[in-house]
């Protein structure tokens, strides 16, 4: 079997250990699906991905590499921390791109990515599905969370690929004591988001440097599962709050801190009214795998 050169990535943080680490397969030229869903499965990481070149239609999108993003079980047409951390790992082994910004081709088509220092961000792909939830939802995930009804202040349909569906709390405090049912949410997709107030952040670190406090939950080979930091999610979060009168066209929402992790995601929207997701990563692991 060939050596290829491979990245484990840390993104979504600037400290290694403290974000949401991903796989990186740097050649995937000539692997089949199943070959590239083995290995992520064998990783028993959250997400893997396998850089190649860009088909035709990217190279005449001026794309820079086309990249596959696998989980546990599935392919997935487009998810946040694996382009950031793509990217990264493209970039320090000596990519080049061929515009002002990165252009990623992947499943939802061509996905901008813009360089800011040590930070990438990654412009928010459309929302595949947006609007209220039904009722029937809103209720059901309001006792999947362990929370009253009242207490989830708004809601909406988060889906960009991944199928996710937004709440928000109250407070940071409310949506960092969540203990979730994952047999009442079994086969949902859900993220809770919650306004930072003035009172101190239960948890392992300080936030106050963010304004949002935010958590995903997601069916799991063991049930629910918690992703430490996650960009599809804040990206459609950020679409859905900022276009509803929610939030600012600028925030930072912290993710991950129940999880001792320490992950910082920005976010912004430009004059365009493009929303861009950014955050720094950095290499853990650098080597070759066999595949």
């Amino acid at each position: 079997m060939p050596h290829r050169p491979f990245r484990q990535v840390d993104v979504f943080t600037t400290t290694p250990y403290r974000g949401n680490p991903l796989a990186v397969v740097l050649d995937g030229g000539g692997l089949s699906t199943e070959e590239m869903q083995r290995f992520t499965d064998w990783t028993n990481l959250s997400e893997c991905t396998f850089l190649l070149p860009p088909t035709p239609e990217g190279m005449a999108a001026r794309a820079d590499y086309r990249v596959r993003i696998f989980c546990p079980g599935r392919e997935l047409p487009f998810a946040g921390h694996p382009t950031l951390g793509s990217c990264h790992a493209w970039l320090e082994a000596g990519g080049v791109p061929r515009g002002d910004d990165v252009v990623q081709e992947c499943g939802v088509g061509m996905v901008k990515i813009q360089r800011d220092g040590g930070r990438l961000a990654f412009a928010a792909p459309p929302l595949i599905k947006s609007g209220p939830l039904d009722e029937a939802d809103v209720q059901l995930i309001a006792r999947g969370l362990g929370v009253a009804r009242e207490d989830i202040k708004a809601h909406a349909w988060c889906d960009n690929g991944p199928n996710w569906r937004g709440v928000m709390l109250r407070s940071a405090e409310q949506v960092l004591a969540l203990k979730p049912d994952g047999g009442i949410l079994a086969g949902l997709d859900i993220g809770v988001v919650g306004p930072r107030g003035k009172v101190g952040v239960v948890g392992p670190q300080d936030a106050g440097d963010t304004q949002f406090e935010v958590r995903a939950f997601f069916p799991g080979h063991n049930g629910l599962t918690e992703d430490p930091v996650t960009g599809s999610l804040n990206a459609a979060l950020a679409q859905w709050l900022i276009g509803a009168g929610l939030a600012p066209e600028r925030y930072v929402a912290a993710q991950g801190t129940v999880l001792a992790r320490e992950g910082r995601v920005h976010i912004q929207r430009d004059a365009d009214g493009t929303v861009w997701v950014g955050g720094a990563s950095v290499t853990c692991i650098e080597g070759t795998v066999q595949l």
